[in-house]
């Protein structure tokens, strides 16, 4: 996924406007029982619900698309090994290579959850701003230690992101690149030396940045704010969601 996932936060739609607590609650059920399915015929229906919250959400469809890039780069690997595994019916071999329908069911099942669960991922994390999911985390119990490194360790990440752009940018300005991108001792050379900026200055950012929050009194015991209410709409949407995540549980058993 993407640095940038909530950049579409600001849209309007069904899913934006559900409450964060309330959404983090229902969309959280529904990805566990996506996660416990076993039984084939269910899969559709779980495309199905995910596709369907995601065109409610409003977000791009190549925006949902490029969020499965890296994680697909795992999943690609379980398919291509899973279906060799091992299982009792084989449907075609080739001298030691042996492909099973056990192991295509595998692959069907496995690719199917994974690609609802990162659909439901996206629709989470896309429609709400990280920091307003954060403190709905915060409210429903996550240690607040926690909630901070995973926005500090976010920030720093697109600050590290950020900075490496920029750097790259200026390689290609100086003509680095320009003879095309054979690997020579000279390459080598100018990606460590990049490697090497990068480290120091998010050290350095970093330390900055721990030292600004300590004089801003981060770490001193503060009574939390007020939580707001959340809307009986809210409420039902996630009484629908717990209700369909509990139907498609007992289903894909």
């Amino acid at each position: 996924m993407s640095f940038n996932i909530d950049r579409y936060a600001h849209l309007h739609s069904p899913l934006h406007r559900w409450e964060p607590r309330a959404k983090l609650i229902g969309l959280l059920a529904l990805i566990f029982a996506f996660g416990s399915v076993q039984n084939v015929r269910v899969l559709p229906v779980m495309v199905a619900i995910a596709l369907l919250l995601y065109g409610r959400s409003h977000l791009p469809w190549r925006f949902g698309l490029a969020q499965l890039r890296y994680p697909g780069i795992f999943i690609a690997m379980v398919v291509l090994l899973v279906p060799f595994a091992g299982g009792e019916t084989v449907l075609w071999h080739w001298g030691i290579l042996r492909l099973s329908q056990e192991g295509l069911l595998t692959v069907v099942r496995v690719g199917v959850r994974f690609l609802a669960i990162v659909t439901l991922t996206v629709i989470l994390f896309g429609t709400t701003p990280l920091a307003q999911n954060l403190r709905a985390m915060r409210s429903l119990g996550l240690p607040p230690l926690l909630v901070d490194m995973a926005l500090l360790t976010y920030r720093y990440l697109q600050e590290f992101d950020g900075n490496r752009r920029r750097m790259q940018q200026a390689m290609a300005l100086r003509g680095f690149g320009s003879g095309g991108n054979r690997l020579s001792r000279r390459t080598l050379r100018c990606y460590a030396q990049l490697a090497s900026s990068l480290l120091i200055r998010s050290y350095d950012q970093a330390t900055r940045v721990y030292q600004a929050m300590i004089l801003r009194g981060y770490g001193a015991i503060q009574r939390p704010p007020g939580d707001e209410q959340i809307s009986l709409r809210s409420w039902g949407a996630t009484a629908i969601a717990l209700m369909v995540a509990a139907g498609v549980a007992i289903a894909g058993r």
